[in-house]
């Protein structure tokens, strides 16, 4: 079964990375991730997700550090503490509980949602939050970061732009009883000036560049954690005020949805989803850092490596599956307009080593692609996949519909949950 086309009731959840989609709520994020930080993790896996109960969720959390989180290189306890008490399930609809403690991004309304875990440690952790810190975050969205800030710093003051959404949020965090999380309802773009300076600021949602109120508003010697870039290619980056000027350090390649208000009307570059490309399909690009691969983001469980045989160039995408749980994957995010683009070819050069597939014909090395609407509501799912076994480079492709709701689509490649390794090269992705 090399090519599948599934549609809403797909059986596969979104999931979220650092890169996440967290949707800074017009200004908070998203597949920010995270993340748009999404991924796909097969519906096996949520059949073992936690029942209501306090215990049951303590467990899910702890599976989630273990699981998740210490690999994929979260190393600060007092934030791993944090991540293991802050009751997630909170945050969430009450539909979603049972998936609150999956590595993915949930809708939680007003066309938003909650950051996976993931992103979250990994923001949080480059923060390095200390108790004496007052903090900034631009994008409350659902709560969840501020909650995972409260009982690591002094205070926390978090700015959302969506009214509604904010209202509620408030109201939860207050609930919950996150007494140092003071929050307010505007533009993030200009900070909170009257709370200013600040220690640290945390910004979940993409400018094309760093708003000069934040910069303005954080001390000398202050660190701020902030996706800036393009709509789909953005670093996220570690930054130092040093001297009035931003110092930065890139982290990894990344997804979030753009900051909206005056930041969005600054943005010079928009992207043009009547043309949509794949960047890197190769992998040839140098690496970020020596590890994280360009113009893709959830980069956990693989690797750039030479391959003499390669299709394409000297590199190619290793991937090597052992826990079926948590599949391995790369992402990247693309403008595509339904109405321009009737058909893609999908596809890609792939081979095998010991691939071990079971009864989920699914859960195997596999190119796919979400397809969502202009609210970023997801409206369909193909693949190109089922691979198994042992074998040398061989093309997969098969041309899909493009759903004419379409406006932006997740490519993602890698082991979606099977076991043994297997290598990407040339992703096809070609519009008809």
């Amino acid at each position: 079964m090399h090519g599948q086309s599934i549609k809403h009731g797909n059986p596969f959840a979104i999931l979220g990375r650092i890169h996440s989609l967290r949707k800074c709520s017009r200004m908070a994020l998203a597949l920010c991730c995270a993340s748009i930080c999404w991924a796909i993790i097969p519906c096996s896996v949520l059949a073992q997700v936690a029942r209501p109960g306090s215990d049951v969720y303590s467990v899910e959390r702890e599976r989630l550090i273990r699981n998740v989180l210490i690999p994929g290189g979260i190393r600060d306890q007092r934030v791993l503490d944090s991540m293991g008490k802050t009751p997630r399930h909170e945050f969430v609809p009450p539909e979603y509980v049972r998936q609150a403690y999956l590595d993915i991004a949930i809708a939680i309304g007003e066309s938003q949602t909650i950051s996976s875990p993931f992103i979250v440690a990994q923001m949080t952790e480059a923060l390095q939050p200390k108790a004496t810190d007052k903090v900034l975050e631009i994008g409350t969205g659902s709560g969840y970061q501020a909650a995972i800030l409260s009982p690591l710093v002094k205070d926390v003051y978090t700015i959302e732009i969506v009214q509604d959404l904010g209202e509620r949020t408030t109201q939860l965090l207050s609930d919950l009883g996150y007494a140092n999380v003071h929050c307010r309802i505007g533009d993030g773009f200009k900070g909170w000036p009257e709370q200013a300076p600040f220690d640290k600021i945390i910004v979940t949602c993409s400018p094309s560049d760093v708003p000069k109120p934040l910069v303005d508003q954080l001390k000398e010697g202050g660190l701020m954690v902030i996706p800036v870039g393009e709509r789909y290619q953005q670093m996220l980056y570690l930054m130092r005020k040093k001297e009035g000027k931003l110092e930065k350090e890139a982290l990894t390649p990344t997804l979030f949805v753009p900051m909206t208000g005056d930041a969005e009307k600054n943005r010079k570059v928009q992207p043009d989803p009547t043309r949509p490309v794949l960047l890197n399909a190769s992998f040839e690009e140098p690496t970020i850092r020596d590890f994280h691969i360009p113009g893709w983001y959830y980069q956990f469980g693989c690797q750039r490596v030479e391959d003499i045989e390669a299709p394409f160039g000297k590199f190619v995408a290793e991937f090597r599956g052992t826990d079926s749980q948590w599949p391995n994957m790369l992402l990247q995010g693309i403008p595509i307009d339904g109405r321009a683009v009737k058909k893609l070819k999908l596809g890609a050069w792939i081979k095998l080593e010991d691939v071990k597939v079971g009864r989920d014909r699914e859960k195997s090395p596999s190119v796919a692609i979400q397809w969502f609407d202009a609210n970023r509501n997801r409206i369909g799912y193909n693949y190109v996949g089922g691979f198994k076994g042992t074998r040398k480079w061989k093309l997969e492709e098969k041309v899909f519909q493009v759903p004419p709701e379409t406006r932006e689509a997740i490519v993602s490649i890698g082991m979606f949950g099977s076991e043994g390794t297997a290598w990407f090269d040339g992703i096809v992705f070609e519009p008809q």
